[in-house]
């Protein structure tokens, strides 16, 4: 099992970036949360198996149509499990 933080940069506020990550992450079956910062960018936090994560953040990577990504910072951070599913906090 596997746990990331993710700082994703560009247009991803106002384009429903969290509701598209929600919902590629229930499908994948990965726990967290994703949220957006003050300073424009959008926070990750996902628990998973480690080919599900991979494949997350691959799609972080390229972002749900009308974004545009333009930087992204992964962090590996130790497995916890303490999520029951994956939400939007706002």
């Amino acid at each position: 099992m596997k746990r990331v933080h993710v700082f994703v940069s560009g247009k991803v506020q106002g384009v429903n970036f969290r509701w598209n990550t929600m919902t590629k992450a229930k499908e994948l079956g990965i726990k967290g949360w994703v949220r957006n910062l003050m300073d424009g960018r959008v926070e990750v936090v996902a628990e998973g198996e480690e080919d599900k994560i991979e494949e997350f953040v691959k799609f972080l990577r390229q972002g749900p149509p009308r974004s545009q990504v333009t930087k992204i910072e992964v962090k590996e951070e130790k497995f916890k499990n303490e999520f029951r599913e994956f939400s939007i906090v706002y």
